[in-house]
């Protein structure tokens, strides 16, 4: 009797619909959106709280503007939803990548390159905005909406969110890092390489990248000073290369301890015994620190669930267990950090968000 009653009056069939008196209101997320702008209040006959200006309430958000972030986009926008991708940066981390031989219809392209490709096509779309120039520092539900703030203070609201805020890499935090950053601190071996060409260079770190970064600097630099705190570790094939190669030294169980310059530039590095008995100074003219990288999760977590590397768990279809809350990228946990990887579950995310909009209505 009441789903035939509610058919006659709007045609509709799913549940809930709200009506206020004679009034129909919508879905739930309709109510959630009027709530929003203060309708509620003022339909009930109530004074509204406080004015909370909502410009804009998108169909979706997304926060990061890298391969995943950016794809993301674009899957929504020929969905048809209102998005809003929201970075501090475009381009992510293959904006720091010189040389791309693994995306496929590009047999070489430079990571710039390729990003400045994906922008283009994220922005021929009139129902994608962008927004870039500074972090989200906040993500938060209020009243079944999700909110994101940025470091200005300024928020949006959306009704699904995609997180792809990607990764960032880490520091060492020993003294002259921050002060030496950009002249002589480096963060992006294969940026900041033909730089250092002829001259004794460092590098930090055991993994694939540091040993990938000591190879591509022994081709230019007589001297490769290899700092890593443990062991190799990371490809066999990688290690054998860097074991071989007569111009890289390895310091096995140390670590950088300070790096020191003139005021203008780093002119040395200081690296101590693993058990802190020994010090030595090593004359170089650049470091390269490649300890990593880490989820730019911050914003969030008091949202979502991470692992013990900080990135957030998602399932295979990119859900964070917070419904209309989603995940792609480097961000995850999801195994292999590649651009193509990182394209792919940017699609996945804006079709598995696309789905649960549909489910609200």
């Amino acid at each position: 009797m009441a789903l035939a009653e509610m058919r006659s009056l709007t045609g509709k069939s799913f549940v809930p619909q709200i009506f206020i008196g004679d009034e129909y209101i919508g879905g739930y997320q309709d109510f959630l959106i009027l709530d929003a702008k203060g309708e509620i209040d003022r339909k009930l006959g109530r004074r509204p709280q406080p004015a909370r200006e909502v410009a804009e309430i998108f169909d979706m958000m997304i926060i990061g503007g890298g391969p995943a972030g950016l794809t993301a986009a674009v899957y929504a926008a020929r969905k048809g939803m209102s998005t809003l991708l929201a970075a501090d940066v475009l381009g992510g981390q293959p904006i720091l990548t010189a040389d791309v031989e693994n995306y496929m219809g590009y047999q070489f392209i430079t990571g710039p390159e390729l990003m400045a490709k994906f922008e283009e096509q994220a922005r021929q779309f009139p129902n994608v905005t962008l927004v870039t120039g500074e972090p989200v520092r906040r993500l938060e539900l209020e009243g079944g909406l999700k909110k994101a703030t940025l470091e200005s203070g300024k928020s949006f609201l959306g009704r699904s969110v995609i997180i792809a805020s990607g990764k960032q890499p880490r520091m060492l935090n020993i003294p002259g890092e921050h002060e030496y950053a950009g002249r002589g601190v480096s963060y992006c071996a294969t940026c900041d390489a033909p730089l250092c060409a002829g001259e004794s260079v460092m590098v930090a770190g055991g993994g694939n990248s540091a040993m990938q970064a000591a190879l591509e600097l022994s081709a230019i630099c007589p001297h490769v000073h290899l700092v890593v705190k443990d062991r190799l570790t990371g490809d066999e094939v990688l290690m054998g290369k860097v074991l071989a190669e007569d111009r890289i030294c390895k310091h096995l169980f140390w670590q950088p301890a300070e790096i020191k310059g003139d005021g203008k530039e780093v002119t040395s590095a200081v690296i101590a015994s693993a058990d802190g008995k020994d010090r030595k100074e090593i004359e170089v003219k650049a470091i390269f620190i490649e300890a990593g990288l880490h989820p730019n999760a911050d914003f969030a977590v008091s949202l979502v669930q991470l692992n013990p590397r900080g990135e957030i768990i998602v399932d295979c279809d990119c859900r964070t267990g917070v419904d209309g809350v989603f995940a792609a990228g480097d961000v995850t946990q999801v195994r292999d950090k590649q651009i193509v990887v990182a394209a792919g579950e940017g699609a996945k995310a804006a079709l598995s968000a696309f789905e649960y909009l549909l489910s609200q209505r």
